[in-house]
């Protein structure tokens, strides 16, 4: 063990040695790590053991220990047990989302709806028809499942399930203009995220962009000038993620639709997010309708299922019969396909749709909380946090805008009320930091110097362990 002697009044710390560590299997012998290997098996807690004392070498190799090496070296099985615990812990879990973004790209958008989780459950943990037709007891088609529901709400002839919006782009130019061109306005070359832009995307899938009209102004002359032999269809993108104002102009849908027909050229239009329900009094008004669309005669629609739509991740594409089929024989289309759990979820929420329940999808409930019923949550839980802390903080409630997010409704805010935190001593990012590290974890917003908490995005069966974490965060 490392020593302290005295010399005269003055402290000489004689560092650890390598010697003063205990081997491996001295280590293991220790009572309390025997009994963590009875309970999650003796190889794990070896490997966790080998790590903590291999860090422990380099830091003593590398002169970087000092004096808290005693306690280390004193407490070596909990430090075993701890990595343990680390090695065994899921990196994904659920958070308390208190930022006020409904459709949080970086928590997940859309929470399902219980239905819906219940019907991944029951799907993910037995066997099941995914692609077997119970009637004819043959080999059947997995996108059946979704297809039924999606046909009817949307008016479409056919639709098409794969993983995400950009793969719903990308099979739908590949099939249907790989070698030609697709004629596009130039203010619609959206970035989607993550760097995913429309004109990468269109080059994966193998057909050429020809740009259209200006950044600001496009008419539908300038589409028609730019047809020609090689133009296999017309695209339009919906700008879900940003707005442009002031001196603009682009094509109504129907000369766009009218064009398409006069030179029988499909149009595609990327909605995005995928409404699929009238939203005009949140604020939604801009946000086209998925069925619209193809009631006004656009071919093929695409859209996410994990927006406004509300159910899991996946691309959706809708509309001509014998386009959508091109789709499906694309070989790419296998590698673009969803599970079993993607189709159980996305049937389970279309049927909350179909039977007018949408309180039973998450996303679309949230958008529609009032600011008031916001405002009764907020006073309740600053009166409670008030009661218990007894003056360490300073709580308010005071209104606010959250957001719908997502890549959606750019521009627009939802009405709500805050719950503002300044805490004695501690700053906002501390804060935040420490309801980060609270089991559930919470994210809030930090404004201003000030913690903000929307409960517009938490659960009210989720606030009592909210009300607990922001207890002990500010205590």
């Amino acid at each position: 063990m490392p020593t302290k002697p005295q010399t005269g009044k003055r402290t000489v710390w004689r560092g650890p040695r390598l010697r003063d560590l205990p081997s491996v299997d001295e280590l293991l012998r220790s009572e309390r790590l025997r009994r963590l290997a009875e309970e999650v098996g003796r190889p794990l807690v070896l490997a966790a053991a080998r790590q903590v004392l291999a860090g422990l070498r380099e830091q003593i190799r590398r002169g970087r220990s000092g004096p808290e090496f005693e306690s280390v070296l004193a407490h070596l099985p909990e430090e075993v047990t701890g990595e343990v615990r680390e090695l065994l812990g899921l990196s994904l879990q659920p958070v308390i989302n208190a930022t006020g973004v409904v459709l949080h790209t970086n928590l997940g958008r859309a929470p399902l709806g219980r239905e819906a989780a219940r019907g991944v459950f029951e799907v993910a943990t037995q066997y099941s028809n995914l692609e077997f037709d119970l009637g004819k007891g043959a080999r059947g088609r997995r996108d059946v499942h979704a297809g039924k529901f999606l046909d009817r709400l949307l008016g479409a002839e056919a639709s098409l399930v794969v993983n995400n919006n950009a793969a719903a782009v990308l099979l739908a130019l590949n099939t249907l203009a790989e070698g030609g061109e697709v004629v596009v306005s130039r203010g619609e070359l959206i970035e989607i995220g993550e760097s995913f832009r429309i004109p990468d995307i269109m080059a994966r899938s193998g057909a050429v962009l020809r740009e259209v009209g200006t950044t600001n102004r496009t008419r539908i002359g300038d589409y028609a000038r730019a047809l020609n032999k090689q133009t296999r269809l017309l695209l339009r993108v919906h700008p879900s993620n940003f707005r442009l104002e002031g001196f603009t102009a682009r094509p109504a849908l129907e000369e766009l639709v009218a064009l398409g027909r006069r030179r029988r050229l499909p149009l595609v239009e990327d909605l995005g997010s995928g409404l699929l329900v009238d939203l005009s009094g949140q604020g939604l008004a801009q946000e086209p309708l998925a069925a619209a669309s193809l009631g006004a005669g656009v071919d093929l629609v695409t859209f996410s299922g994990d927006k406004l739509l509300g159910g899991p991740q996946a691309g959706i594409i809708a509309g001509k019969k014998k386009l959508v089929e091109r789709c499906r024989r694309n070989p790419l289309f296998r590698a673009l396909r969803v599970d079993k759990m993607t189709y159980a979820a996305l049937e389970a929420t279309l049927r909350s749709y179909l039977r007018g329940g949408l309180e039973d999808v998450p996303a679309l409930r949230l958008i529609r909380l009032t600011a008031a019923e916001i405002g009764e949550r907020a006073e309740a839980l600053r009166a409670s946090l008030e009661k218990d802390l007894a003056g360490g903080a300073a709580l308010s409630v005071r209104a606010g805008q959250s957001v719908v997010g997502g890549g959606s409704t750019p521009g627009y805010s939802l009405p709500t009320k805050l719950l503002v935190i300044a805490a004695q001593g501690m700053s906002p990012a501390e804060l935040a930091a420490r309801l980060r590290r609270a089991h559930p974890p919470v994210v809030v917003r930090v404004e201003a110097d000030r913690v903000l908490v929307d409960l517009r995005t938490v659960f009210e069966d989720q606030q009592t362990a909210l009300a607990a974490a922001l207890r002990q965060a500010l205590s």
